[in-house]
């Protein structure tokens, strides 16, 4: 918007004071109604909107007499645990993201011959077009997520079949976007620091012999270490998939369900993964992380660790939100997988960047923030919570050295994994309906006049 005169403003701002009544639903309502606020259920837990053989999130199981029992975390990606894929990679030394995207696209395990021809495929889609390099060069933006949407929707231009929504060709789209997010994130960084620093512009092009992990740090800062690549890698595997109900995915699959190209469904995920409250949770975490180095002077006292703890969750310290960030899931409550992986990893990466009191001083903040948030809400939850999967992750990229710019994008080169999955699925079931949950209008009637009687 360009230049406004004082009476355009005061207009804006007397709409915006409008919307302060206009806006207010009474949150009873939604009891009244029987509405699942934010589809979610009283305790919760998700509504069940869909059916998906992708992605499984198992916090609890079924008992024989129709209850529930909370049980250590369990994520699977097409029936297989995810654990399994890390711990078999670590096992076999070797990277593991791309059998997981392989497994995710088609529903089954490669063999080697297989999983080798598809990191072939990887990589030979992984360079971009001289005319997307420039695009990105030429783009204007602080915020990577934005310049990531908005190169994924300039390749519909360069695509000769944008609109197919054949399977075929649902799989060419979704091979080449999860190919070139990497390369398009690399690029955009080190445009952003060229704008922003006035550095040399480094444009360090993809190459053949390297795995996903592996070209992504390449192409982002040059060096790296083994063990950088190696957890980058279980990383990746890590936030590939969370079901069809966490923000992002449920965007795929509502827009994808109106048929719209692939390019335009993926750029809505990318701005619904932008949000603070999904693909940004792990800058909360890192930001306050950064605060309790600060304001904790005995990384290692239970007592001062509590106490400020309890101010946090009393709304007297920090942001003053009441939360402490990276505890709690919807979903797990005695184990995040994610986070128990994640946290091994960050470990061995502790030792090897000599960060072990750091990472001590984390792993008594999370035994401590469980403690102090069960005690201090007492009966008001009826489940106990657990570290998720953000609690660790921004330490560990700190780490890799990668910068705060690319954690959420980061989170995004790897879910859009899960996306396409969740797209092809979505697209190739044998009934299709578009997706349109109802609302209920709960406005008092308004009685219309005539503009000259107003």
């Amino acid at each position: 918007m360009g230049e406004t005169s004082l009476k355009q403003q005061y207009m804006i701002y007397k709409l915006s004071e409008a919307v302060k009544t206009t806006s207010s639903i009474d949150t009873g309502l939604f009891a009244k109604y029987n509405v699942k606020r934010g589809l979610r259920n009283e305790d919760h837990s998700g509504v069940l909107v869909g059916l998906t053989k992708i992605g499984d999130v198992v916090g609890y199981e079924r008992l024989e007499g129709g209850g529930l029992k909370a049980i250590p975390g369990k994520l699977l990606y097409r029936g297989v645990n995810v654990e399994d894929l890390v711990r078999g990679a670590i096992r076999e030394n070797r990277f593991g993201f791309e059998e997981v995207i392989f497994l995710m696209l088609s529903g089954y395990l490669p063999d080697a011959e297989d999983l080798n021809m598809f990191k072939s495929i990887i990589n030979h889609c992984m360079p971009l077009s001289q005319k997307i390099k420039m695009s990105i060069i030429e783009l204007e933006g602080q915020n990577i997520m934005n310049i990531l949407a908005r190169s994924v929707l300039e390749m519909y231009t360069f695509d000769e079949m944008p609109d197919d929504i054949s399977r075929d060709n649902l799989m060419r789209q979704s091979i080449d976007l999860i190919a070139k997010f990497p390369t398009i994130i690399a690029y955009a960084y080190n445009t952003l620091i060229h704008s922003n620093q006035g550095k040399s512009l480094h444009i360090r092009h993809p190459q053949e012999h390297l795995s996903i992990a592996e070209n992504f740090l390449y192409m982002l800062k040059g060096n790296y270490t083994p063990l950088e690549a190696k957890t980058l890698d279980l990383a990746l595997i890590l936030h590939a998939e969370h079901g069809g109900g966490n923000n992002s995915t449920f965007t795929v699959r509502v827009t994808s369900s109106t048929e719209t190209d692939t390019y335009s469904s993926i750029a809505a995920a990318i701005g619904s993964l932008k949000g603070p409250l999904h693909g940004g949770a792990n800058l909360a975490v890192m930001k306050m992380y950064n605060h309790l180095k600060e304001n904790i002077k005995d990384w290692t006292s239970e007592e001062e660790i509590d106490a400020y703890l309890m101010k946090m969750l009393r709304k007297e310290a920090y942001d003053k939100s009441g939360l402490i960030y990276g505890i709690g899931h919807a979903v797990y409550t005695i184990s995040d997988p994610r986070a128990v992986l994640l946290k091994e990893m960050a470990r061995d990466l502790a030792k090897e960047k000599n960060r072990m009191e750091e990472f001590a001083f984390l792993e008594l903040l999370e035994k401590r923030a469980i403690e102090n948030f069960m005690n201090f809400k007492g009966n008001k939850v009826n489940k106990r919570v657990c570290a998720n999967v953000d609690f660790y992750s921004g330490f560990v990229y700190e780490m890799i050295g990668l910068p705060v710019e690319i954690f959420t994008p980061l989170f995004a080169m790897s879910r859009i994994t899960g996306w396409t999955a969740h797209r092809i699925e979505e697209l190739n079931f044998s009934s299709k309906r578009i997706i349109r949950p109802a609302y209920k209008n709960v406005a008092d009637p308004v009685t219309f006049r005539p503009l000259k009687e107003r």
